[in-house]
């Protein structure tokens, strides 16, 4: 990529000297010619008596605006997913849309980001494109948004709609969104060069000087055929770059929901529609590269198409695909509210029986290795599962994690404790810190008797609400957690790290730098920490004096994998404050070096060949921190046997 665009911007540059040669010549550029006319044997000659200088500042000029002008777009951008989204006319679906199609579209999005582990995405849709279309943007897994047009809500099935969402989970997943935005800044650039010729010609409509408005739209005229050089050269990057991205993509989404019919169909759908993929918006050019479908119709073919040709994405994933067959058979895109699932029995209230503690668990038959290579993905038996625990979330919880007051209360819910003296106190902290202590009582029948494994699930539905509030009343809800948290004077790890999650997805986000790049032995001091924290918080008291022995146990796992010495910090050693530390100062690891440390993680915490629900719950939690999404551990339980 970098060397198409080097070679990009030579031949803007080149372009644009030719230009200002030809009126240099013509006496636009200046009025004195070096030799007579009538000794000019050729254009090279020509040009070639064109002072040096014209050639020098032109080159200068034209590079550095290229520069600038693709210095300010990734600037422009650094709002991540929301800014993209602005820039295609996304309208945000509120989380308490009572449109069904949105809500359709909501439920679809929150089932793959439980079942991935990654924070929910903000959710838009482009209300005036009829086209099948879609696209996600983000700077990271945390700050992803999820788009769709209003014509994919309205012509897609429940399988279709889930297929399209799964292929835009891949590019969340794989990282391709960061690569996705920095095109789209670095790209305008080139193009730039162009708008500035359309609108140069623009312009001369209506003058009243015929023969000087005559030059200045020649002017326009040419740097407008030296934008298309510009074009050219971005098109055939972003074609280069997408191809094989939209094949892998596909191919993901088979994975993901284990069904090929769902992103088969919605291909067959924008080949059967008379709009196809097409996008109306002025973004369509610039955004090419970033939508589930062609955006713009090729005047050469596919030479320049961002996506493969849907045949061929369609062949690639369900050979055997009839779409004669599949048309007759296929649901049309629901019109009515989905009824909430009854998977299991599990609608509603959350069932007493078969209730399972923190302490227990199951067999663990991963090795550590196999453990972290969980980072990441997805597939059709977790997201069956985000379906079932969705569906065996209580109604009135549900709904008020839709609402903003009621997602915070939620929140806040979760960290109360069942003792009544505790719940006391700490219901009294957080009706002096906030306003939202009568809501966090409303709500404890319906948060008491979730498990962890519900925790997380709950916190990112929440937080998908609250992202969208003013900072005001983001603030009162970090208050609020902090006065739960504080109340008892005891802080446990579950409540320390969901503070600092929660911190973390409130602040304010910019545009990140270099990717981080640290190694774990520059890091050593807090991957020690963290890795002391995890084993203490996860290991069973033993009224026989053992459990000295397996936390040092679980220890050397860890830090045999982490290349640590074996020597923990003491478990006093480890205060609020050197957790916090240590976790901010491993989100600067490179990413192949956070593998290793949730290699190491894993390791210590299933050395005895399980793992326990409380265990699985703080590592992905610490999962979630350090930007690492890691999916339901224990999904093969019924997330009914998940509570405390």
């Amino acid at each position: 990529m970098v060397v198409l665009f080097l070679l990009a911007v030579v031949a803007v540059v080149a372009a644009v000297d030719l230009v200002l040669a030809v009126a240099y010549i013509w006496g636009v550029g200046g009025s004195e010619v070096v030799i007579p006319r009538e000794q000019h044997r050729s254009f090279g000659e020509l040009i070639r008596q064109v002072p040096a200088s014209v050639y020098v500042w032109g080159a200068v000029l034209t590079a550095g605006t290229i520069f600038l002008v693709s210095l300010i777009n990734v600037a422009r951008f650094g709002g991540g997913g929301a800014a993209v989204a602005q820039m295609a006319g996304a309208r945000r679906v509120a989380p308490d849309s009572t449109d069904a199609l949105e809500r359709r579209f909501l439920n679809v999005v929150e089932e793959m980001a439980i079942a991935s582990g990654v924070r929910v995405p903000q959710v838009y849709v482009m209300d005036e494109e009829r086209g099948i279309n879609a696209f996600a943007a983000g700077w990271d897994v945390s700050g992803a948004v999820v788009a769709v047009t209003r014509g994919t809500l309205e012509t897609l099935n429940r399988e279709e709609l889930q297929g399209v969402v799964g292929h835009e989970f891949s590019h969340i997943l794989n990282g391709d969104m960061r690569l996705n935005i920095r095109m789209l800044g670095v790209l305008a650039g080139i193009v730039f060069i162009g708008s500035i010729g359309e609108f140069i010609m623009r312009s001369t409509r209506g003058a009243r000087d015929g023969k000087a408005a005559g030059g200045i739209f020649i002017a326009g005229l040419a740097l407008f055929a030296v934008g298309y050089v510009g074009l050219f050269f971005a098109r055939l990057i972003k074609a280069a770059v997408s191809r094989q991205r939209e094949f892998l993509a596909d191919a993901a989404s088979v994975q993901f929901t284990r069904n090929p019919d769902g992103i088969a169909g919605a291909l067959d759908q924008i080949r059967s529609a008379s709009g196809g993929a097409l996008i109306s918006a002025r973004c369509a050019e610039d955004m090419s590269h970033m939508f589930f479908g062609q955006s713009l119709r090729l005047r050469l073919g596919g030479l320049f198409a961002t996506h493969p040709s849907l045949d061929e994405r369609i062949a690639r994933v369900h050979p055997r695909f009839q779409p004669s067959t599949y048309r007759q058979r296929r649901p049309a895109a629901a019109a009515a509210p989905e009824a909430p699932a009854a998977a299991s029995g599990l609608a509603g209230e959350v069932p007493a029986a078969g209730r399972r503690t923190a302490d227990a668990g199951a067999a663990w038959g991963r090795s550590a290795a196999e453990s972290a290579a969980l980072v990441g993905t997805l597939d059709a038996g977790k997201l069956d599962y985000a379906s079932r625990l969705l569906a065996a979330l209580p109604p009135p919880l549900r709904e008020a994690l839709r609402d903003p007051e009621g997602a915070r209360a939620a929140m806040v819910a979760l960290l109360i404790a069942p003792k009544e003296e505790v719940m006391r106190l700490q219901l009294e902290a957080v009706a002096r810190a906030t306003t939202l202590a009568e809501r966090v009582r409303a709500l404890l029948p319906f948060t008491r008797d979730l498990g962890l494994g519900f925790h997380l699930p709950v916190i990112d539905l929440a937080l998908a609400t609250v992202k969208a509030l003013p900072e005001a009343a983001k603030l009162q809800l970090v208050a609020a957690l902090e006065a739960a948290a504080y109340a008892d004077r005891r802080v446990s790890l579950h409540e320390f790290v969901v503070l600092t999650l929660v911190r973390d997805q409130l602040a304010p986000k910019t545009k990140p730098g270099a990717a981080p790049a640290k190694r774990i032995a520059e890091l050593a001091g807090a991957a020690a920490t963290v890795l002391a924290l995890v084993v203490h918080a996860g290991t069973r008291s033993d009224a026989t004096g053992a459990r000295q022995e397996a936390v040092q146990a679980s220890l050397r796992e860890g830090a045999k994998v982490l290349g640590l010495p074996a020597e923990a910090p003491a478990k006093a050693a480890l205060s609020l404050e050197a957790a916090r530390t240590a976790l901010e100062a491993l989100k600067e690891l490179a990413p192949m070096q956070k593998a290793v440390l949730v290699k190491g993680l894993f390791a210590a915490v299933t050395a005895d060949g399980t793992i326990r629900v409380a265990e699985a719950g703080l590592m992905r939690l610490v999962g979630a921190v350090l930007d690492c999404p890691l999916p339901p551990l224990l999904f093969e339980i019924d997330p009914g046997s998940l509570q405390a």
